[in-house]
């Protein structure tokens, strides 16, 4: 990708490139929107992009990259870190919520990186391979709860990461992208919070500290 010009000045109209970007890619889908239209709403010329961007691709990837860093972020914030005050089933809940909020946030521009993913093989595997490390660190989580006795010894914590991470996922994409399912915003997060907690065994004593 071009490193483009240094200035100030560039980064505010590389920014702008990247703002009026999101904005067209979740109005028109990524084969039907033009560098032209991107540029034209962001206010620069057609040959200032390739200043940027070598291509729309390029420029959707790096979009997705950080849309989906936002996802992401509440496994790293809430449910990672050990010594937390808060009981396992309020982690799950509040990581959810975060999730869930940022899905509604860019759940336009999320069903169509949700769509090219399945077309661009670039983009596909950068997304299943931070599926695979936030499933593997979910794993990790959960074998520290079966060890304090915390969650259901019998679970393969490797499978029932996976199987919730597919729920919590793909749940928000019928839901809040595809607007297939019809409820309200905490009756949705209630109800995976439920099933998550239930699933792992975590409606224990709500201990001050447990970790995770």
């Amino acid at each position: 990708m071009p490193a483009g010009p240094r200035s100030g000045k560039a980064a505010r109209t590389r920014a702008r490139l990247v703002e009026a970007a999101k904005e067209v890619f979740a109005e028109h889908g990524l084969l039907d929107t033009r560098i032209a239209d991107i540029a034209k709403r962001a206010g620069v010329s057609y040959g200032s992009f390739y200043h940027y961007f070598d291509s729309k691709e390029a420029l959707f990837r790096e979009i997705a990259a950080e849309v989906d860093a936002r996802l992401r972020a509440p496994v790293d914030e809430v449910i990672l870190p050990r010594g937390s005050a808060m009981a396992p089933q309020d982690r799950v809940r509040e990581a959810i919520r975060r999730h869930y909020e940022t899905y509604r946030e860019e759940a336009q521009l999320l069903g169509v990186i949700e769509q090219a993913a399945r077309l661009d093989e670039q983009l596909a595997a950068v997304r299943t391979k931070w599926q695979r490390e936030d499933s593997a660190q979910v794993a990790d989580s959960i074998r520290l709860l079966q060890r304090r006795g915390l969650a259901d010894p019998n679970l393969d914590p490797t499978v029932a990461a996976e199987a919730l991470g597919a729920m919590t996922y793909r749940f928000a994409e019928l839901w809040l992208a595809d607007q297939g399912v019809d409820t309200d915003f905490e009756t949705g997060v209630d109800t995976v919070t439920r099933l998550f907690v239930n699933a792992l065994g975590l409606g224990g004593p709500r201990a001050e500290d447990h970790g995770m």
